[in-house]
């Protein structure tokens, strides 16, 4: 009888999280911890080596330069020597990442394209972090955000300062209220990008 109260006391505080908030808190907690940046690992394996675990462990893909195959196996990450596998393209579909884990990007040298879709933790302060990147400023070339609901057009006008990015789509975007306005403050500090857009 004894063994069966200890079975039972800890189903019972299973029960309480299952409610939809504690649910919610739950993993809105996890997702913190994964998007944590390790300065120290960094270090040890190198910018681009830390940024794929990020990446991965947060439910994106990665592809390296002169690779045609997306990485999503987190354990099935290539191993070599320092600087061997360079990030040349990111597609966070549906990903964790958060704002707090975008030290990650700051040592990326080779990363030309970056696909942010149905991601619940982007916001203004992701894109404008993204923008304001050395690397990615001379970088990025092209540019997907689509149904990110947490974007409005002040995040959208942060990209400006990404002066050699070709190509933005933009999809799927509640928060973008001034669509006119936005677009014409990117086309005026951008001329040479080729912009498309599938707003309401």
């Amino acid at each position: 009888m004894m063994l069966l109260g200890k079975f039972i006391q800890p189903v019972h505080s299973l029960k309480k999280l299952s409610t939809p908030g504690a649910c919610r808190h739950f993993w809105g907690w996890l997702n913190a911890v994964f998007n944590k940046v390790d300065y120290e690992r960094i270090q040890a394996v190198g910018p681009d080596r830390a940024a794929s675990e990020w990446l991965l462990r947060c439910g994106a893909l990665v592809r390296f330069q002169g690779y045609d195959k997306w990485q999503q196996d987190y354990n099935g990450l290539p191993t070599g020597p320092l600087g061997k596998y360079q990030i040349q393209a990111i597609d966070a579909t549906e990903s964790c990442i958060m704002h707090r884990g975008f030290d990650y990007l700051d040592g990326l040298k080779h990363v030309e394209e970056i696909k942010l879709s149905n991601c619940i933790y982007i916001e203004d302060e992701c894109l404008q972090r993204i923008s304001e990147t050395e690397s990615l400023q001379k970088s990025l070339l092209r540019l997907m955000i689509i149904s990110c609901g947490n974007v409005t057009d002040k995040g959208i006008i942060a990209l400006h300062k990404l002066t050699n990015l070709e190509y933005l789509f933009l999809s799927d975007l509640p928060g973008i209220r001034e669509k006119e306005t936005t677009v014409q403050i990117l086309k005026k500090s951008m001329p040479s990008l080729e912009l498309e857009l599938d707003l309401d």
